[in-house]
């Protein structure tokens, strides 16, 4: 069983210590790769998953709209987010599924961030989708910085929210990165976690994002990228497989690859 990740960049990615030990824990002989592909390259790989050269793929930044487009038995929620995470094979057929959606309410739940409190969602793009709809039905405050980004997600997605000025923070809220801040190093807005009751940070690197740091250091709970990685893996596994994924040893691969990042 081949399997790949689209999108670009991806050798930070630890996905593929994730897949890779699954497989090898289920006895699936197979492989999973990160692929750096451009617009032309992923229509070219949903295409291998269409004619079964490739069972499935996961995708990634900057691609996740762009493969809902191309993608022609999209699931619900990927209608709803107008992006998507995970492509599967299905006899001359590609199914595309969100499953950062799910990869969100699991880690949001496993990391015991307020359940009912405001969000402050940072971003507008596919990750950012897939988290307001995860999280639909609170206080919802979107901030990107273009503001009319915000305004045309929460339309296009059907979820009540208010847009707010990049860079305000929302008093008592759960702020939600759904952009590639961190991811080399980079700071959130000044001030932005000061009244907070919780941090999601989608973005993940080499090391810990910064706003991670000072969360953990402000003693709130904190959901990091690597924990939604793993959540939304899970699921894109059992679609891939029809079979119950082994949690524990992506965990546990997961944790190796991320202490060991130039192993993946």
């Amino acid at each position: 069983m081949r399997l790949v990740l689209l999108g670009d960049p991806v050798e930070h990615s630890l996905s593929p210590a994730i897949h890779n030990a699954a497989m090898a824990a289920c006895g699936i002989e197979g492989s999973y790769e990160a692929r750096a592909v451009d617009g032309a390259g992923l229509r070219a790989a949903i295409d291998e998953v269409r004619y079964g050269a490739l069972r499935g793929a996961n995708v990634t930044m900057p691609h996740k709209e762009a493969a809902f487009v191309d993608c022609e038995r999209p699931s619900a929620e990927a209608m709803q987010a107008g992006a998507l995470n995970t492509l599967v094979a299905d006899q001359g057929w590609v199914r595309g599924h969100n499953t950062d959606i799910t990869g969100v309410r699991e880690a949001w739940i496993e990391a015991e961030l307020p359940e009912g409190a405001p969000v402050l969602l940072l971003g507008a793009g596919g990750a950012a989708a897939a988290a307001a709809i995860a999280v639909s039905g609170v206080d919802l405050h979107v901030a990107s910085r273009r503001p009319d980004s915000g305004r045309a997600l929460l339309a296009r997605i059907r979820v009540a929210g208010k847009v707010v000025p990049w860079g305000k923070p929302v008093p008592d809220a759960v702020v939600v990165n759904a952009t590639p801040l961190g991811m080399a190093g980079e700071e959130l807005p000044p001030g932005l976690l000061d009244r907070a009751v919780g941090l999601f940070d989608m973005a993940y690197g080499s090391q810990s994002t910064p706003a991670v740091g000072e969360a953990l250091t402000a003693g709130m709970p904190v959901a990091t990228g690597p924990d939604m990685l793993l959540a939304q893996a899970i699921a894109s596994f059992e679609l891939w497989t029809g079979r119950k994924a082994p949690r524990d040893v992506m965990a546990a691969a997961l944790q190796a690859a991320e202490q060991h990042p130039a192993a993946d």
